[in-house]
């Protein structure tokens, strides 16, 4: 996956979260609201312990006790989000804030009893009044002021937790996209003094190869200032560039430079970082001799990988060394690799075996680029 793909919205992601937290709510709230009255759902199994310790008590008396318990914490969360923002992980969350929302929940828990008490003396609302089920009430305030509490505050951890790993990967992905824009900055000023070192031998020995040599320059360089707003391009792209960047390098050589072209159209639709094939020419010819004792030929070919099936791209070149390397700014295929690794999460890889030199570049398929 790129890292340059667009980020997914804050605002998306900010509601799914709060869905998410009602979702919560809600099934703490149904969950406890029956398990608090749990000794009175077992007593309904047991006429024996019911009549003992739950004299006249109904299944529907059950049933509106759990359910009013069910509303009033419902009730008692959506107090604390409002007064506490436990919803809002920006909120900072200081013990006594969580003491003074322990201690609020208590005294409206307690009161909401009291409200249901008044309205089943009141208005004659199925209720248990069993002497037991009154002495639990105490108990059971304090337990569910523990679990409003410490829910909203358990859920407000998660939240600031979840806040922290989303900033600190926008800052991870803002760094990798600065450490690529400092990469291109490198490597389009060392293809620009190549070529203008390049361009100054040509005048000097062949003004009118050089005029030619301005025209081709002139699209090389165009290809890589519209490169600098695109961090994918497609092989078809970078081949178009890269016979440009041919025909200036073969100006200057002659015919102790050849090339060996096998990539077919196929393939044309695959994707690999912008000026990557230039790179890897060009470190060729930089660290080989190139004369006509020994002429220097540079083969461009896709390859299919034995271990993974995965389809590269090949740069290779007969081993004949400089023994004097030319000058250069030191990046190219440490670029290169870095850059693979930033865009596409992918690895080069560099042989030498046989006289050869082979450097493969993994070519990736469009869908496979979010």
């Amino acid at each position: 996956m790129s890292i340059f793909a667009k980020p997914y919205p804050m605002e998306t992601d900010m509601l799914i979260t709060n869905r998410k937290y009602i979702y919560l709510t809600v099934i703490i709230s149904l969950t406890v609201g029956f398990l608090i009255h749990f000794p009175e759902l077992v007593s309904l199994t047991d006429s024996r312990e019911q009549q003992t310790l739950f004299p006249d008590m109904s299944t529907a008396d059950v049933l509106f006790e759990a359910g009013y318990t069910f509303l009033a914490l419902l009730a008692l969360f959506a107090l604390n989000t409002v007064l506490f923002g436990f919803n809002r992980p920006v909120v900072r969350m200081p013990w006594w804030k969580i003491g003074l929302s322990f201690i609020l929940t208590w005294i409206l828990s307690k009161i909401s009893g009291e409200i249901f008490v008044f309205l089943h003396r009141h208005f004659d609302i199925p209720a248990i009044d069993a002497m037991v089920h009154h002495y639990l009430h105490p108990v059971r305030d304090f337990i569910l002021s523990l679990i409003v509490t410490g829910s909203c505050y358990i859920s407000y951890l998660i939240r600031q937790h979840q806040e922290i790993l989303l900033q600190n990967g926008q800052l991870m992905a803002e760094n990798v996209r600065n450490q690529y824009q400092a990469l291109k900055n490198q490597l389009n000023p060392h293809m620009l003094f190549n070529s203008l070192n390049t361009l100054q031998s040509l005048i000097r020995e062949n003004p009118e190869k050089a005029q030619n040599y301005i025209r081709e320059l002139s699209r090389v360089l165009r290809y890589t200032l519209q490169e600098n707003d695109m961090h994918i391009v497609t092989l078809r792209e970078e081949m178009d560039f890269v016979e440009a960047y041919i025909f200036l390098m073969k100006m200057r050589y002659e015919d102790n430079l050849h090339f060996v072209l096998d990539v077919d159209s196929s393939w044309m639709d695959y994707c690999l970082p912008p000026l990557s094939v230039q790179t890897l020419v060009e470190n060729a010819i930089k660290h080989n001799e190139i004369s006509n004792r020994k002429p220097l030929t540079i083969g461009i070919r896709i390859v299919r990988q034995p271990d993974n099936g995965e389809i590269s791209l090949q740069v290779d070149n007969n081993l004949q060394p400089r023994r004097t390397t030319a000058a250069g700014t030191g990046v190219g295929l440490a670029n290169l690799s870095k850059r693979y690794a930033l865009l596409l999460d992918k690895e080069i890889k560099i042989t030498e075996a046989e006289g050869k030199f082979r450097v493969n570049i993994p070519l990736v398929k469009p869908q496979d680029i979010a």
